[in-house]
Formats: structure tokens, sequence, C-alpha cells
């Protein structure tokens, strides 16, 4: 069958429908397969027909063009061709735009056909079907594609592509999924316009509702641009099915700011309309064993990233910082996760190196407005959570409380937190919550504990639960801490230092009770508030050391641990001084064989600094 030149070919766009297609003219296709009665022809993602073997001029391989007539359409839809071969033709776009359903509304489409323009955020290969995680301007969802067990569907398709995809909305073990028909990788202009249209829409859905602070404070006030911006990349992240790694400082202050986060962003995650497992491989919260991002810490998350995007075909994840990332410490992880292009944001409250921000996509730290470490991460934390997913709000609004009192915050702030719950819970109830945290994660070691955490800090409403778990725990740990006091308290030794201030020493490796609660840094905290009590309202430091490190607590004298291991690792040759902190608590590391040098040189700079002359007699850190 010759034609004759100036025919039309037509070419059917990815929008197009039975409706466009007509009986007697030329269109491009693609073949799909065969069968003994002859070759099916895709002509869209949509809408394929079947050539006869009677009506084919030659051998053909899948995925060839080839170029078919249309000679009937029969009323169940079927379109029987024959294939053609035009020597001169012109080729002629067919545009049409078809309804598009959104994720969002598949609910109300169970059992029918719908049309989707959307984004590739996920490919996860089973041993059945190929599942694509698809985003678009109102939601996610997932969606089935079948072509043999085990084998990928749509190998063309990528991650981060733009697709048209058709299909039927069903129902899987109570979840919806959309069993697919035909999928198009889109392109070029077609690509463009729904990856603007998507993105715009994101963008507005992830920024963050307008709601007030939980109490008056003009330094978090002045902190809401960055929570929000937290915030925003957070829900972001959510909502493109983008992993989220949460690290954070393995105390009661960087629990409550991590789990409250957490909470958040399960929330938001099940309203997206997702089941329990996809909250949690979506989201992991990992307690570090440094109060810094260390490569230890990188090493493992890029680990579990790289054989997750291999494996499941997720995206690379986006890491959060939560007591901790502030300081140069930070700052070797860091570039690791940027040789992986893996953004981070921090929420922090410990004294920040400016320098760490060139990695940071976010940053929210009390220092950057003129205020110290006594806002907490677990105020900030909190807070930020509130404005990820506002609904949570009276699960976690008694967190900042319970990490103002861990953390011994001295911040007015935390009298205004605790009056917030006054009605639900005492000053010492939220203390005993910290210490049954800090008892607990001690335990847990450097595991989540998600569901004994979220028991302890009350998550669920089951008070009566907490009560007596937090009880039980308090009391072990007021046994251990008694034990471990026993043992260190004849060790101290004292001595006054040039500026007036009492330094008590122990030493923690010798004298104190090895490979359990209190650990050496909870042990030299625990010395020093007996030290403070028997000198009321003078400046004391204390000074807890092992083989290679020492942990300081002080009252009354004005530090900056952060500068002073800067000057001590230029000064100690040899030395490997590491370390940082608050600015007047914190820890050093160093090499063993130099454990005189540097704590002789540590002391000598602490007899330089200024004390404060007037302290309250109830004064902590």
């Amino acid at each position: 069958m010759v034609q004759q030149e100036d025919t039309i070919v037509y070419s059917l766009g990815s929008g197009c429908g039975l409706e466009d297609v007509e009986e007697g003219k030329i269109y491009a296709g693609t073949v799909q397969g065969f069968a003994n009665f002859g070759t099916f022809v895709q002509l869209n993602a949509r809408l394929k027909g079947l050539v006869h073997k009677s009506n084919i001029l030659g051998r053909h391989e899948e995925k060839e063009q080839i170029f078919v007539k249309v000679i009937n359409i029969r009323n169940n839809g079927n379109i029987d061709l024959a294939e053609v071969t035009p020597t001169v033709f012109r080729l002629e776009n067919v545009t049409r735009q078809a309804k598009v359903t959104g994720l969002g509304d598949l609910a109300s489409r169970v059992g029918r056909d719908v049309t989707l323009e959307t984004i590739v955020a996920q490919i996860k290969q089973t041993s059945g079907p190929t599942i694509f995680t698809l985003v678009d301007a109102t939601g996610s969802g997932n969606a089935a594609a079948f072509v043999e067990a085990g084998v990928r569907a749509y190998p063309e398709v990528e991650l981060g592509d733009s697709v048209f995809v058709v299909g039927e909305v069903m129902r899987r073990q109570n979840q919806l999924q959309i069993e697919v028909s035909a999928m198009e990788r889109l392109s070029g202009e077609d690509a463009q316009r729904v990856h603007d249209r998507i993105e715009e829409a994101l963008d507005a859905r992830s920024e963050p509702e307008e709601i007030p602070l939980l109490i008056e404070s003009e330094a978090m006030e002045q902190l809401r641009p960055e929570m929000r911006k937290v915030a925003k990349r957070i829900r972001r992240a959510v909502f493109e099915a983008q992993p989220i790694i949460l690290r954070h400082h393995a105390d009661a202050d960087g629990i409550s700011a991590a789990v409250a986060v957490e909470q958040a962003v399960v929330s938001l995650i099940k309203e997206e309309g997702n089941d329990l497992d996809t909250a949690y491989y979506l989201f992991k919260r990992s307690p570090s064993k440094a109060p810094f991002y260390e490569i230890e810490d990188i090493t493992r998350d890029l680990d579990f990233a790289l054989k997750d995007n291999v494996r499941f075909g997720q995206k690379m994840p986006l890491i959060v910082l939560m007591d901790n990332g502030s300081t140069e410490e930070d700052i070797p992880a860091m570039k690791v996760a940027r040789v992986y292009d893996l953004p981070i944001i921090v929420v922090d409250h410990h004294h920040p190196d400016a320098v760490v921000d060139d990695y940071l996509v976010a940053h929210v730290n009390p220092y950057h407005v003129g205020a110290d470490f006594g806002i907490t991460a677990g105020m900030l934390g909190t807070e930020v959570a509130r404005l990820i997913f506002p609904g949570v709000s009276d699960r976690i609004k008694h967190f900042p409380a319970v990490a103002a009192v861990g953390d011994r915050s001295e911040a007015p702030e935390r009298q205004r937190y605790l009056d917030l719950i006054a009605d639900d819970y005492t000053e010492d109830e939220c203390k005993d919550i910290a210490l049954a945290l800090d008892y607990e994660q001690f335990w847990l070691r450097f595991n989540d504990g998600r569901e004994i955490v979220k028991d302890l800090l009350n998550v669920d409403g089951e008070r009566d639960l907490q009560d007596r778990f937090v009880n039980l725990l308090v009391d072990e740990a007021n046994a251990a801490i008694e034990d471990q006091m026993s043992a260190s308290m004849p060790h101290v030794t004292e001595e006054i230092l040039a500026n007036g201030a009492h330094l008590f020493r122990i030493d923690v490796e010798i004298f104190a009770h090895r490979f359990t609660f209190p650990p050496p840094g909870k042990t030299s905290g625990e010395i020093h508030d007996r030290l403070c009590q028997q000198h009321p309202g003078e400046p004391v430091v204390t000074l807890g050391f092992g083989p290679d490190f020492a942990v300081l607590r002080s009252r009354g004298v004005m530090m900056n641990i952060p500068q002073m291991v800067r000057e001590l690792h230029e000064e100690i040759k040899g030395g490997g001084i590491s370390g940082g902190g608050h600015l007047v608590v914190g820890s050093i590391k160093f090499v063993e064989g130099m454990r005189e040098e540097a704590l002789a040189s540590l002391v000598e700079k602490i007899g330089r600094v200024p004390v404060e002359t007037s302290l309250p007699e109830h004064s902590e850190e």
C-alpha cells in the first residue's frame, strides 16, 4: 500500500483519547508486542491497536516505529490497523489536554480509570510488579505496573521524570493504588510544563501555617523566619516522598526536640494517606554517640541511603540535625554529605561556628539572635514541629518543659513553658521524665527506642502508664547515681584557681563504675551539683577526666570552651585536641600520652577567665 505525496501522518499527544482517533487517517505508532494473529501497536500512552497479520508489510521488533492506518474503531474501543509505508509525508502533532485527576482525589475514583500527570519519586521493583511512587500538585500515591514477575516495567522511566499515566484506581490492603495500563515518559515542553506546575504547587503546599508560639519569647520570635524555613523544607520532603534522617544528641533535650519533629512528620505522612510502613521507611530517627554529627554517623546514614536508593529506588535523604550540628566538629561529616548532595538542616543551641553555615540549607540557633543555650533544642524543636503539623501541638506541648529542666536552662522561657503545662505536670515531674529519658537512652545505647520513648513522653495519652514507667526508671536511675557518687566523691580533689574559682577534679575512669549508668559526662554533672551545694554563691568548675577525654561543668566561670579547644589544638602539637559544646559546659578529647599537658593547659586557661562575683545560691550550670 503505497501512499501519494503530501500524505499527513498524525502523532497523538499523551493527552489524546479514543475520541481523537479517526478512521481512515494514518498515525505514527510504536510496536508493543506480537501475537499469532498480528502485531500490537501503541499509538500513545493510552491507546493501542492491532495490525492483523494479513495487514503487516514487513518484519518488526519491539519499540520500532511504524506507520499505521486506522481501518476500524469497534464499539468496544478496539482499534483495527493496517501498516502503511508513506514515502513522502508531513508529520502533524495532535494535542489535547486530557482531564487529569489529582493524586489527592483518588479516594473518590476507586474502580474507575484515571489520567495522571506526575513526577516519579520512587521506583521499587518487587518479585511481582514494579511500584512507582508518584507525586503531583495534590498529593502522592503508588502505581503498580506489571509486565512479568520481577521484571522492571517501563525501564525508560527514571527517578525524577515527569510521566503521563493511565490506570484504574484500586484498593489494596486498605491502601489506594493505581493499576497502570499505560505510562509515558514526558519530554521537552510537556515535561517542563508538568514539572513547573507541580513545583509551584508543592512550594505553596509546603509553606507552614501562621500560628503563634506556645509562649511569649522575643528570641524565638526573631528565630521564627528560620524556623519556618526548616519546617517548610521538612514538609516539602514529605510531599516529595524524600526520606528524612534525623540525628540528635542522646539526652533528654535532644530526644525531646527530635521526637517532637518525629510526631509531626509521621502525622503529616499519615494525613497524606500513607500507612505506618511508609512513615517508617521515609523517616528515621537516630541518636548520635557524640554531641555532633561525626564521621561514623554520616557513614552509616550514607550506607543505608545508597542501599535504599539501589534496592528500593528511593531518593537520597534530607539530613536533619537537632541538638547538634553547629560546630566545626560537624564539618568533616558535612563534607561527606556534600559529595552526595545531601541537604542538611540544623536546629541546635550549641555555640555556632560561622563556617558551618556554608554546608547548611537552614540553621536555627538562638546565638544568631543574641540569645544563648538557655533556649534549648527541645523548645526549638517543639515549635518547629508545630509549624510542620499544627495538629500535633497538644501531644508535645510539655516537651519544652522537660527539655528545659533536663538541660538546666536558666532562660525565662523555662518558667513560661512550665507554666503552660502546670495543670498537667509539675516541675519535679518534668525533671523525673528527663531523668527517665537519660536513663533509658543509656540502655538503648544508640537505638531510637521509638515506642519506649513515646511512652516515657506520654505521646499517646497513656498517663498512668507513663507515671508507672517513669517512677520505676527514676528509682533505678537515682539508685545508680547514688552508688556512683559513693564511689566517686571521696576521690575528688580541690584547688583554688588564680581567678578565685574552685576547681574540682575527678578521674572518672579510675574512681567511677564503668560501662554503667551514669556515664562519665553525667557522673561529672552529678558531682558538680553536689559541689555547688557545698559552695553556695561561689564560682565552681568540675573537671571529670579519663585517659583521653575531659568533661567540664561550671557555675559562675565565664569560659568559652569552643575557643579554648581551638587554642589548645594550636598550642599543643601532637595533642590531638578536639571537642566543644556550650560556652561553659562541654567536653575535650586528646591523645592519651598528652593527657597531663592537655589538662594542665586547660586548667591554666580556666584560671585566667573572669568569674561572676555575686551568684544566687541556687544557681546551676
